[in-house]
């Protein structure tokens, strides 16, 4: 086995990169808050393009108009910052944040979930769809199939932070992290941005693109929720577990899988009961 001294000489060094890209007095756009920023305006985008493309969907007519994802894209921000905030007060720091309720609100501080994120973006379609009258699983597939770039723009930021890194490795790609000790670490960020936003962008743009799976209302989302969560579940056994928390069930178990597995489950039933979608008039 590898000593501390063999492991840091095959390591890489982490890159001198800052996290705050430009200080204007007493703001500071860092690339995690750009990183939320580019990953919704490309949703945006990349969803107006689908609904544009009128082969793509059932009678080729489709189920969205460009103006409901202009609408969508207010409901779309608020519902990712809400429900990741929330999410992360409670899921992973409830004690913390309830010996000082202040804390909640300082989300330049960090802190967010996914998991919660997606809770509250799904509240906010929901929301959304009856207030048009817009089948809600033809509104999800759009908007699911441009969000991984995002998770991947995101999980970069985190890589350049030097958080959320990966349990010690002697693996001839790890990383000393500034912040994380001597040893090398699995760049789990980098794995995850890999998985969730390059890959599964790719699944999707095929299903969308190729396979014409929009014709299958809940197919396309549910596609990206199986996907998230598997890629997530696969990460978590290189990744790190927060330390207020640590791992569950005996040593293995972490609180991204437990919060995953159900992801897999709903996705794959969202995708097995998808049915063909009659045109629209």
């Amino acid at each position: 086995m590898a000593g501390p001294l063999t492991l840091t000489l095959a390591a890489l060094a982490f890159p001198d990169i800052d996290p705050v890209i430009v200080e204007i007095g007493p703001l500071a756009i860092r690339w995690y808050g750009l990183g939320y920023v580019a990953g919704i305006l490309f949703a945006w985008w990349y969803s107006r393009r689908i609904v544009a493309t009128p082969r793509l969907w059932a009678g080729g007519v489709p189920a969205v108009k460009p103006l409901d994802i202009d609408d969508f894209l207010l409901w779309a921000a608020l519902g990712v910052v809400a429900g990741g905030r929330i999410g992360y007060v409670l899921f992973y720091d409830l004690g913390s944040y309830l010996s000082d309720p202040a804390a909640i609100l300082a989300v330049w501080s960090g802190g967010m979930s996914f998991h919660g994120g997606l809770v509250g973006v799904i509240l906010a379609m929901v929301l959304f769809a009856r207030k048009r009258g817009i089948d809600v699983w033809s509104l999800f597939d759009t908007i699911a199939a441009g969000v991984p770039v995002g998770l991947g723009l995101v999980r970069l930021a985190n890589f350049v932070n030097s958080e959320l890194w990966g349990r010690e490795t002697d693996m001839p790609w790890g990383v000393v992290f500034p912040n994380g000790g001597p040893e090398p670490r699995h760049p789990s960020q980098l794995y995850e941005a890999g998985l969730e936003g390059l890959v599964l962008f790719a699944v999707l743009a095929v299903l969308v693109w190729k396979a014409g799976m929009l014709k299958r209302p809940g197919f396309v989302g549910g596609a990206f929720i199986a996907g998230y969560g598997l890629s997530r579940i696969f990460v978590e056994f290189f990744r790190l577990p927060d330390a207020q928390i640590g791992y569950l069930a005996g040593g293995w178990l972490t609180m991204g899988m437990v919060l995953s597995l159900p992801m897999v489950a709903a996705g794959l039933w969202a995708m097995a009961t998808a049915r063909a979608a009659s045109p629209m008039r």
